[in-house]
């Protein structure tokens, strides 16, 4: 009974996912008939369905561009990216996309220890810090088998610093490891989608504003208060609290 069951829910997956593929082609073809908003539906109503894609979010970002929609445009764009960071046409469509944007604000870019630090954890993935890790520990425990069967003295010592160094080599992968992991759960973009947000230094409307955003920006989410409000910083370094419905997170 297992087995029936099995082939069903195979079976029904890829009939799925048939049917995704003939409503993006049916987007693909709305989309090159200027009918952007129709292109629109078809690609959303496929994301519903939990089929993602880099294609598919990047169609949607150039459909929102087309019709002048900046943060919709942005966000999926951004999207996109994040499945395919390499991409160059995302990215270049991504930097027309910012163009249109009225918040012009500096990055403060990263200076001496920590760039240099985030320069090396971003050099692997996760999984690749994790797999270097691995690879090591299987070099240690070779390389120390090979010292405890090994008979001549210059021999031994070679294998037994070889051995301690993968298993220094272990433990800096891992640190790598879990600051990447740390890092990317840190990492909490969002969005505005407002087009213009008050940016308020309390979590509350009777307080200062701190300043002011538009549709496009992109910020960080820090932390959320009573669920209607969402402290935030932005690449200048700015922090302030904004209402939650006026950003989409990434």
């Amino acid at each position: 009974m297992k087995t029936v069951v099995y082939i069903f829910i195979f079976l029904s997956g890829l009939l799925s996912f048939a049917q995704s593929n003939v409503a993006f082609d049916q987007g693909n073809t709305l989309y090159n008939q200027g009918k952007y908003q129709e292109a629109i539906s078809i690609y959303e109503s496929i994301l519903d369905k939990g089929q993602h894609s880099a294609e598919m979010y990047y169609n949607l970002g150039n459909a929102y561009y087309k019709l002048n929609s900046i943060a919709p445009s942005i966000y999926y764009f951004e999207k996109a990216l994040k499945l395919a960071p390499k991409d160059k046409d995302i990215q270049n469509n991504l930097a027309f996309a910012r163009n249109m944007t009225v918040d012009a604000i500096e990055v403060v870019p990263e200076v001496g220890f920590n760039r240099i630090m985030k320069s090396i954890i971003y050099m692997f993935s996760f999984d690749n810090w994790a797999m270097l890790s691995v690879g090591f520990s299987i070099a240690f425990v070779v390389l120390f088998l090979m010292y405890y069967f090994s008979y001549s003295t210059g021999r031994k010592r070679l294998l037994f610093l070889s051995s301690f160094t993968s298993l220094g080599l272990i433990f800096i992968a891992l640190f790598f490891a879990f600051q990447n992991y740390s890092l990317d759960k840190n990492d909490k973009p969002a969005i505005v989608f407002s087009q213009e947000s008050q940016v308020k230094t309390e979590p509350n409307l009777r307080s200062e504003n701190a300043f002011f955003l538009h549709e496009g920006s992109k910020v960080q989410m820090l932390e959320s208060y009573d669920e209607n409000w969402i402290k935030i910083k932005i690449a200048d370094g700015k922090t302030g609290w904004i209402p939650s419905e006026d950003i989409k997170s990434l």
